[in-house]
């Protein structure tokens, strides 16, 4: 049983993965996702619906476009596969499905969802879509609401002070050092971790992003003084 679960939710992820390479592709051009079927970005023609399976298409046209032949990019397979492999892992490391329940168990695979764009888009262009902050805020305001956490004052103070403490790095470093986006999703996220591990979050964060930052520097991908996305060091 656990088998075909992890089967089921890998193909979901999948389909999502697809769904998520679309958005992350079109929202930082101003383009609605509910604005017709994907379309080749060298030759403009629309996708039809049976080249568009998750992996399975790009595989089977070896990683080219039916109608024009050039090469489709790495990219969307890999936010599938990525997406899949996650779906999966979330689950097992949240003991499996029968032992969440349908409610928890979709709540946590649209955090991942929402954490996984977030991820792309940062990482991409910059940017956290103010959209998905607020969908995590209110998935962190259930979590509050269905939480019987004691600690549940010191998760509200200390979400309020890490969000405090990047914004007053954004307004020192005049967003150069540190993203208005950043302070928000801390402060969106913050509550769904708990206390302490929100401390433990924010420190981790800081020196994965300072290891990849010295190693983007030492092969001459990035510089002092160069704004690199934080958001993905955050998720």
């Amino acid at each position: 049983m656990l088998y075909i679960n992890m089967i089921f939710f890998l193909i979901l992820g999948l389909a999502v993965g697809s769904f998520l390479s679309a958005y992350t592709w079109r929202w930082p051009r101003g383009i609605s996702i509910a604005k017709g079927r994907s379309i080749c970005p060298k030759c403009k023609k629309q996708i039809a619906w049976y080249d568009n399976i998750p992996l399975f298409s790009y595989l089977i046209l070896g990683g080219r476009c039916r109608n024009c032949r050039k090469k489709i990019s790495l990219r969307y397979s890999l936010i599938e596969v990525s997406t899949g492999t996650l779906f999966v892992v979330t689950i097992l490391l949240l003991g499996g499905l029968g032992r969440l329940g349908f409610p928890l168990t979709t709540y946590y695979l649209l955090l991942t969802t929402i954490l996984i764009a977030i991820f792309i888009i940062d990482l991409e262009h910059q940017i956290i879509p103010d959209e998905l902050v607020f969908i995590i805020f209110g998935l962190s305001l259930f979590m509050l609401i269905v939480s019987s956490n004691d600690q549940l004052y010191k998760i509200i103070f200390a979400s309020f002070m890490a969000s405090t403490f990047f914004l007053l790095l954004h307004f020192i470093t005049r967003g150069r050092g540190m993203g208005l986006g950043d302070a928000k999703l801390v402060l969106a996220l913050s509550p769904i971790l708990g206390w302490p591990q929100i401390m433990v979050w924010i420190f981790l964060s800081f020196i994965i992003g300072a290891v990849v930052g010295l190693f983007l520097i030492a092969i001459k991908k990035a510089s002092f003084g160069k704004h690199i996305a934080f958001g993905p060091f955050l998720v």
